[in-house]
């Protein structure tokens, strides 16, 4: 039985020269066709779930990487392949066989990002020395990688440079660095060993690449949209093409004539012509048409003939495939399926190569701060793993080799792409629900909800402090902030309801915070924040402090906003000298509240949001929507003088609970819905997943005393409150999310809460002066994880188990399904 996908595109064909939808009734014939041997059954055979339900069927070989690798780099031979390797935990450079998928050699290195390209005689690798602002040139010698010398193009960190993409023009003796942190473009003479000229670039830079000829050098701008043009000979810029949102990768045909660009926002390629210098056709890579953000288009590649087009799309692990054979009539093929986050794609002759950004799984970490286990933070070998279990370097990085397939092949792989997504056009207007719900299947239904509270607190799993509930699935030998220290949270969850598979999509405060209010992580966000976490310099780009890591359609706010929703901030994206990070909280946020400040308790933040309240209640104007930050959970370690971890998280505990109790006696209690979530949950061990947190309802509909075990997302929250407040999704992520209408009742008839009071000292100190205090006395607690993570974690753990137990922390399994009768799957 032969299959042509190219048939299924005319079935349904799109503007824009889009990606084909497959045909349910097609699909079902998919099963019984098989490709190299294998069925559709056997290749979702190791189908792996990750935590935002999102799911993963890798095809072709897998050879394990180092931690967030961005780039591929291709030898003129095509006989060896370099890989850069750019994460929170380790980074440096692998040279790999691609034939055998044989890692040659590999060498750390202090500080590298994306940049990477070999000489034209394959002679030397340059690779990114990223925030020490220099490019590192290797010798390749007898396939190992020898240091030679550094090109330095200004000092290092903290000088803002940040070298990112390179190209070097042996003819010329020319090399080019673009930067991300002073938005240049550099030219560099290799004879001379110096730079030679910088031209600024109006944004963050990504790469650049070389004409086929070499006399024009393309630049994406990624933080400008466009891509500008470059003269090498007369070394001057010659104008610039507007392209799609967050421009990155790039490629070009053999004949020189056309140049495809990857926009991550849009996502989508752009096809320019170089003669015509604009853009005559767009590809949209989604899986369908006209898709909110979260296909994360950021890497394209062209087979040898220039007829196919891969695409990588990183958040929805998979690569679209186009015929481009006649410019300006292309059309999809189908898709394959990738890893996790799939960063870079490239072609050598009949295998197509994929880097992985975040490897084949999502993993438990019960080891993550144990101070018994020796933090690794540098190896010889980039593959292995390091020893804590750290969730910013824990998912490490793949690279997987896929042959061509052939139509029936690709229409295979098609349908395990489309198997893998919970997300689908029809989802973004109607999800999952029952009829009398007060939470809506459908955008647009009324809710007898009419006011939401969203409080956001910081970076704790769920064994972390509810593992000691027998009701859930905790593992109590990881409890840090139990019962005795949080009586209020365990009273919510007691009273409420306990929800014990629940999952961050976030995984540190840079990225949590944007997942937390918009249901999506940019392309900047995700592959920028393991670089200053791992303490290599940069800035903390979320919380809308840098427009190039804000999402294309905006935040939770921006939608009230469009849609005529009232709300408030407490604190939330409130930023230096307490004026908002973003334009549409712009006189919609409280200035007498006082967000990240870890000298001023949460419970001191409760007092100044019941005084506003109250005043806005009084007048009939409390807005639909607050969200209200609670960050002291996260905890100043044992430095001296200042409250202990117990402390600060039963401080934080009071304020949830005094905040509960409060609404709960107010005349809009029967109204209302508090939805209480961490940002992340970087700061500790989880036996299941570390992306596993708590959350926490409230509210005169929710049930009493209702354990839930489906598992839910942060996206599954904010879609909650969307279908709420008559609110379309931001993204992908919500749009595919089961809001949480398991949780409610049809009528509202729980009764008002009774806040507990703190059995923990909220003016408990640290005094005694050791060796963990001293450590915490370095870390910069002024503003959200300027610290040393795994250090930090280490140091919780340490104040905490030596005050209760010395146990090891256990070795559990990954993390579960529960698996509904109501399921799809």
């Amino acid at each position: 039985m032969k299959i042509n996908p190219k048939q299924l595109y005319n079935m349904f064909s799109i503007n824009i020269r889009t990606v084909f939808v497959l045909n349910f009734v097609f699909l079902l014939s998919f099963p019984f066709i098989q490709a190299n041997g294998q069925s559709l059954k056997e290749i979702e055979s190791g189908r792996v779930s990750l935590t935002n339900g999102w799911k993963l069927t890798p095809v072709g070989q897998k050879l394990p990487l180092g931690d967030l690798p961005l780039n591929i780099a291709l030898s003129p031979s095509g006989k060896m392949l370099a890989v850069t390797n750019n994460g929170q935990s380790d980074q440096g450079i692998q040279l790999i066989d691609p034939e055998k998928m044989l890692v040659l050699d590999s060498v750390i290195t202090a500080k590298s990002w994306l940049g990477l390209t070999f000489s034209k005689d394959g002679k030397y690798l340059y690779a990114s020395g990223g925030n020490d602002n220099w490019i590192m040139r290797y010798l390749v010698s007898n396939k190992k990688l020898v240091p030679y010398d550094t090109l330095v193009i200004g000092k290092p960190w903290p000088e803002k440079i940040s070298v990112a993409g390179i190209a070097v023009d042996d003819d010329q003796q020319m090399l080019y660095a673009v930067t991300k942190e002073n938005n240049s473009l550099y030219t560099f003479d290799l004879k001379a060993k110096k730079v030679k000229s910088r031209f600024e670039l109006g944004g963050e830079g990504y790469t650049c690449l070389l004409s086929n000829d070499g006399k024009v050098l393309y630049v994406t701008c990624w933080g400008c949209d466009k891509v500008d043009l470059f003269d090498t000979r007369k070394q001057q810029m010659m104008g610039s093409i507007p392209v799609g949102d967050n421009p990155n990768d790039m490629c070009q045909t053999g004949n020189g004539k056309y140049l495809f660009v990857a926009n991550a926002n849009d996502n989508s390629v752009s096809v320019i012509s170089l003669e015509q210098k604009r853009v005559v056709e767009i590809l949209n890579s989604a899986l369908y048409p006209n898709s909110p953000s979260g296909s994360t288009t950021n890497s394209v590649a062209l087979c040898d003939d220039d007829k196919t087009l891969y695409i990588a799309n990183a958040d929805n692990n998979c690569l679209a495939v186009f015929d481009v054979s006649v410019p300006g009539k292309s059309f999809s093929k189908g898709f394959i399926p990738t890893g996790w986050y799939p960063t870079c794609v490239r072609v050598i002759k009949s295998n197509i190569f994929v880097a992985n950004g975040k490897g084949l799984t999502s993993k438990a970490n019960p080891l993550g701060p144990s101070p018994k286990k020796e933090e690794v933070t540098h190896h010889a070998d980039l593959n292995k793993k390091a020893k804590v279990q750290y969730i910013g370097g824990l998912f490490r990085g793949t690279l997987q080799s896929i042959p061509n397939p052939s139509e029936t092949q690709l229409g295979i792989y098609s349908q395990a792409v489309y198997n893998n997504v919970p997300y689908n056009k029809g989802k973004e207007m109607q999800s999952k629900g029952e009829e009398g719900n007060p939470i809506p299947s459908r955008v647009g239904e009324s809710s007898p909800i009419k006011y939401v509270f969203y409080i956001i607190k910081e970076n704790r799993t769920y064994d972390q402090v509810l593992g000691d509930i027998p009701e859930g699935n905790g593992d109590s030998t990881l409890v840090l902030f139990g019962k005795n220290v949080t009586p209020n949270l365990h009273a919510l969850t007691k009273q409420f309801v306990l929800l014990d598979n629940f999952y961050v999509d976030g995984e540190v405060s840079a990225d949590g915070h944007n997942w937390t209010m918009g249901a999506y992580g940019t392309d900047y966000l995700e592959k920028n924040w393991p670089t200053s976490y791992g303490g290599r310099g940069g800035s903390y780009p979320g919380e809308g402090t840098r427009e190039i890591s804000n999402n294309k359609n905006g935040f939770f706010w921006d939608f009230c906003k469009r849609y005529g929703v009232p709300y408030r901030s407490y604190g939330e994206f409130i930023g230096d000298n307490n004026k908002p990070n973003i334009p549409a909280l712009k006189d919609h946020f409280c200035e007498s509240y006082v967000g990240w400040n870890m000298s001023i308790r949460d419970t001191v933040r409760f007092r100044w949001w019941k005084q506003d309240f109250e005043t806005l209640l009084a007048k009939g104007n409390v807005p639909q929507f607050n969200s209200i930050r609670f960050g002291n959970d996260h905890t100043e370690g044992l430095k001296l003088g200042r409250p202990s971890p117990l402390a600060h998280a039963a401080d934080n505990d009071l304020a949830c609970g005094l905040f509960v109790e409060h609404l709960s006696h107010s005349s809009i209690w029967n109204e209302s819905l508090v939805i209480i979530v961490e940002d992340d949950a970087q700061n500790g061990p989880d036996h299941v997943d570390a992306h596993r947190s708590t959350a926490y309802l409230a509210g005169g509909f929710v049930k009493q005393g209702f354990v839930d075990h489906t598992m839910y997302s942060t996206s599954s929250a904010l879609r909650t409150m969307e279908l709420i407040l008559g609110l379309p999704p931001m993204s992908q992520y919500d749009a595919a999310a089961e809001p949480l209408w398991r949780c409610f009742n049809k009528t509202a008839t729980h009764p008002p809460f009774k806040s507990l009071p703190n059995k923990v000292d909220l003016n408990l100190k640290n005094t005694a002066e050791t060796a963990m205090s001293r450590i915490s006395d370095k870390f910069d607690f002024s503003k959200e994880d300027r610290i040393p993570d795994a250090q930090f974690n280490a140091v919780i753990w340490a104040a905490i188990h030596g005050l209760y137990s010395k146990c090891p922390a256990p070795v559990h399994a990954a993390f579960f399904t529960v698996q509904k009768e109501d399921d799809d799957d």
